[in-house]
């Protein structure tokens, strides 16, 4: 599933709906091309290599409010395995006995080169493309291990919980801290937000995680999510976006387990 998703395509918005990519660089330009395929093989396989998602939780002082969180004074930070991905157009599987998810909307930084003990200043030639993800979260679970002081593992990393489009170059995305993104539910707008309004930047982030962490190539870096999470139900649909670049979309359906 991962490597198909690699190579999967994009919805794009103008000014790029015209133009065939190949990692960074354009090839041509085809009339009523809507769609994108990041196929240079470095932007192929990232996603297939990566070996964590590190997520970054409370980032948008708005959001930690409407959760009746405090606005962190460091990065909280929490890890997802990447058998969670799901690919653009998959199904998002809810685990009985739930009845519904909340989504998050996250812009995802794509590390690509080996980065250990990373100055801040130097941080962003790690990044080797963006995407965008969201955060599913099974949220009664989660604040059952909260309250009980437990982790978040099962309330954010089962499978299908990470939903990600295709990656994109850096240069689709000139300025990662000017960016607006969205989500609707059924068509209604649940999210939209600027990622200005992150309180930790990228670079800091990197330098940050990799004092911990060394980040490897294809890493992912899920860097928080605006205000405006909530419930998404069995049988609704997401579309989520950034503003005039592209889109995303996806079913929600039951998970049954398979008995034995």
């Amino acid at each position: 599933m991962v490597a198909s998703m690699a190579a999967s395509i994009l919805r794009l918005s103008p000014p790029y709906c015209n133009t065939l990519f190949a990692g960074d660089k354009i090839i041509k330009a085809i009339p009523n091309f809507r769609r994108m395929t990041t196929s240079a093989s470095a932007y192929k396989k990232l996603l297939t290599v990566g070996t964590k998602i590190i997520a970054v939780g409370r980032n948008y002082a708005a959001h930690a409010k409407e959760l009746g969180n405090s606005v962190p004074k460091e990065p909280v930070l929490f890890l997802k395995p990447t058998s969670s991905y799901l690919e653009d157009g998959g199904k998002i599987q809810v685990p009985e006995p739930l009845e519904a998810l909340d989504h998050e909307v996250e812009l995802a930084v794509v590390i690509g080169q080996r980065a250990r003990d990373v100055p801040e200043a130097n941080a962003m030639d790690y990044v080797g493309g963006y995407a965008l993800a969201l955060d599913m979260t099974a949220r009664e679970i989660q604040s059952t291990a909260k309250s009980a002081g437990l982790p978040w593992s099962v309330a954010k990393g089962q499978d299908t919980f990470t939903p990600i489009s295709s990656i994109v170059p850096t240069s689709m995305l000139p300025d990662p801290h000017n960016v607006e993104l969205w989500l609707k539910v059924d068509g209604e707008l649940r999210q939209k937000g600027s990622t200005s309004d992150m309180i930790f930047k990228i670079p800091f982030l990197i330098s940050h995680i990799s004092s911990m962490f060394t980040l490897l190539e294809g890493d992912v870096i899920l860097t928080g999510t605006p205000k405006g999470v909530g419930p998404v139900k069995i049988g609704q649909k997401i579309e989520a976006g950034i503003t005039g670049l592209f889109d995303m979309h996806f079913d929600v359906e039951r998970r049954h387990r398979i008995k034995h």
